[in-house]
């Protein structure tokens, strides 16, 4: 148990520190919004290895995640830190606590039988690198447009989202299983981690494209990790 309090305080703090972080960015270097919630962003999805690291029980480990879908809300409704700031502010952050909450919820289990944590990391990670790197790329170098609904994406963003998702997840499922952080989950062997990557990748890089207004943020990776499960069940 000391251990989870430990990873609370760590939790907490951490998420603090990043705030100020991309608060010091903007005020001090004067970067912009958009970049500056892509960098809170990245370094949120990433504070998943430090949970893994630090809690010994998924009850506990996941607090610090449903704690922050009100907090999340409450800096979206009330515009209280300029780092998450842009013009065209969706409630994407507040979605971003409540997948990665369902996702640990459902698939931590670090004391067994069988964890399948790596499964829920993936879809994180997915939506972390995929979504930061297409935001990005999209802006910069976004020349090719297309629509579906409300949401106007580019190829250019789109094939960033494809690539970055797709490794992120192989790089996942290859080296997360049996590992110090997850040892009791099931390895998946190199060739399963790329056929699982490759479709989850897919599927979630069409989430991305049609979901509207920050809900990219909830569907991709429930998709992604709906992907690697279906692929390790069928494959099993």
């Amino acid at each position: 148990m000391t251990s989870d309090f430990i990873g609370l305080a760590a939790s907490y703090a951490y998420a603090i520190g990043l705030l100020v972080f991309g608060e010091g960015l903007r005020r001090l270097f004067h970067i912009k919004p958009n970049l500056t919630r892509k960098v809170i962003h990245v370094g949120a999805g990433m504070w998943v290895f430090g949970v893994l690291l630090l809690f010994n029980h998924w009850e506990i480990g996941i607090l610090p995640f449903i704690t922050f879908i009100g907090v999340n809300y409450l800096l979206y409704r009330y515009r209280v830190i300029g780092a998450m700031d842009t013009e065209d502010s969706s409630p994407g952050t507040v979605y971003f606590a409540i997948s990665v909450t369902l996702l640990f919820g459902l698939l931590w289990r670090p004391s067994g039988p069988v964890d399948s944590v790596p499964i829920a990391v993936a879809g994180v990670m997915a939506m972390t690198w995929g979504d930061a790197l297409a935001a990005l790329i999209g802006r910069r170098f976004g020349q090719h447009k297309y629509q579906v609904g409300n949401s106007v994406r580019s190829w250019e963003g789109s094939l960033a989202m494809f690539l970055a998702s797709t490794t992120v997840i192989f790089l996942v499922l290859l080296l997360l299983p049996d590992s110090s952080l997850s040892p009791l989950a099931v390895s998946f062997g190199v060739d399963k981690a790329i056929l699982a990557a490759v479709f989850s990748g897919v599927f979630a890089t069409l989430a991305e494209g049609v979901s509207p207004h920050g809900t990219d943020n909830l569907s991709v990776p429930l998709v992604a990790a709906g992907v690697v499960w279906i692929v390790n069940y069928l494959y099993a």
